[in-house]
């Protein structure tokens, strides 16, 4: 068996989720339409039509799930709030029913012992939002402030720690300009807007939440970052592209450095910047959420519209069912880079897992050895940015459990925990249990002596 991977004694071991992706209940109590909810019922969008309507049941089931979690003995949970639970239009009055599920979610936690985690946007703009121009429009970012701050004054009491946004690349690139994620648009022009405001919504709800939460509040936003290297080196020109839009995009304006002057004559689109919005978006961090899956491997292709780039596979490579790349030093790269680059306060991994073909076996466990050593090797390149000097606190492993994951519905399964999502039962994975003896090994060897 691997050795165990050393971290700091109060080091963070926790889990992800994302409301859509489990909750379902998308008419319970309240709640209105999301972009989720119109865009997965489009025909032909989503891998076997696949909606979240119902998902992993987690709004009537969230007490087992708390037992999960203490069955895997995690000290954080991390999971967003429904903007359209909270607020069905998106603004206006607060839905009580709909904010008091978080209310009762949070308490649970609590009285588990463990320390929740609230991501205050995880994809699903409120409909009513998108038919006023969604993202691309400032009153969106607006908008987004006030729905933290309603949040903040009802969960500020008890949770400390906040994400504002979850990977607005995906929101942006992948919604916007890609068209594969909802609101499934293909427009430059509008992806480019639609970033900004989501990095200015950002800086308003990271306000907000400082102005209207009781405990202060520790801050971060939650980024998908992917190491970029040149296919051959003719492609550094690329490669550079290819980092601009998946990294320094993200991560040089909320650190205070701007949008990159070079990605700005890339995409050739006027910023909707008005005086006093660089500094919005550069509030402050408490910590930088970091998700990773893979590195990209980039090939120039000025054949393609902006930013010109393909990505290419590696000949021979490991990869998951998702086709993605296994490759734990692109994680220790980006840790240092960070800590090397941007200096952050604090570093967390919001999220880092896998996805394979997992069965049940005939005695009911589920045997996934190759996220098994995923989650092993990571968690040993987490180690050795730590030792070279990275201020990481905490691991969320992705996922907590099987979901909707997306445009790729039921078919991909991420969890430690399985889930047959005709009867909604849940089964610990091989992977589960072993996450679980890592915790408590950590646990013992930190303990302090008697």
């Amino acid at each position: 068996m691997p050795s165990i991977p050393s971290f700091p004694p109060a080091f963070r071991w926790g889990v992800s989720t994302a409301a859509y992706q489990i909750e379902g209940a998308v008419d319970a109590d309240g709640r209105g339409p999301s972009i989720w909810d119109t865009f997965s019922h489009v025909p032909g969008v989503v891998a076997n039509g696949d909606t979240g309507d119902v998902a992993c049941d987690h709004y009537h089931l969230w007490r087992d799930d708390i037992a999960l979690m203490r069955n895997l003995g995690v000290s954080d949970y991390r999971f967003s709030i429904s903007w359209p639970r909270v607020r069905p239009l998106g603004k206006g009055p607060v839905n009580r029913a709909g904010l008091a599920f978080y209310d009762r979610l949070v308490d649970g936690l609590l009285e588990a012992g463990v320390r929740p985690y609230v991501t205050v946007y995880h994809w699903d703009l409120p409909q009513a939002l998108q038919d006023a121009g969604g993202w691309p429009q400032r009153s969106t970012a607006e908008h987004f402030g006030d729905y933290a701050a309603a949040v903040a004054e009802v969960l500020g009491d008890r949770v400390q720690d906040w994400a504002t946004l979850n990977e607005p690349l995906c929101s942006a690139w992948l919604g916007h300009l890609e068209g594969v994620l909802a609101p499934g648009l293909k427009d430059l022009g509008d992806a480019v807007r639609a970033s900004y405001h989501l990095l200015l919504g950002h800086g308003l709800a990271a306000q907000a939440l400082r102005s209207h939460a009781a405990l202060k509040p520790n801050v971060g936003l939650v980024v998908n970052l992917t190491p970029c290297e040149p296919a051959t080196d003719d492609d550094s020109d690329a490669a550079r592209r290819a980092d601009g839009h998946n990294n320094r995009w993200w991560l040089d304006p909320v650190h205070g450095r701007g949008f990159p002057a070079d990605m700005l004559e890339v995409y050739g689109v006027d910023l909707p910047e008005r005086v006093g919005d660089s500094d919005t978006i550069a509030t402050p961090l408490d910590h930088l959420g970091v998700n990773y899956y893979f590195r990209q491997i980039i090939q120039d292709a000025p054949e393609l519209p902006a930013p010109s780039y393909r990505v290419v596979p590696v000949p021979g490579a490991p990869t998951t069912s998702m086709d993605w790349e296994v490759h734990p030093d692109g994680l220790e790269q980006l840790l240092m880079r960070l800590h090397h680059e941007y200096a952050p306060a604090s570093l967390l991994i919001t999220e880092n897992g896998s996805a394979y073909d997992d069965q049940v076996a005939e005695d009911g466990t589920v045997h996934d050895p190759d996220r098994v050593a995923y989650l092993e090797r990571h968690l040993e390149a987490a180690a050795s940015a730590v030792r070279r000097g990275a201020p990481l606190h905490g691991y969320f492993a992705w996922s907590l459990m099987d979901n909707f994951e997306w445009n790729f519905g039921y078919d991909k399964r991420f969890g430690l925990v399985h889930v047959d999502y005709k009867t909604q039962q849940r089964t610990i994975k091989a992977s589960g249990h072993r996450y679980a003896q890592l915790i408590a090994a950590h646990r013992r060897a930190t303990a302090p002596s008697a």
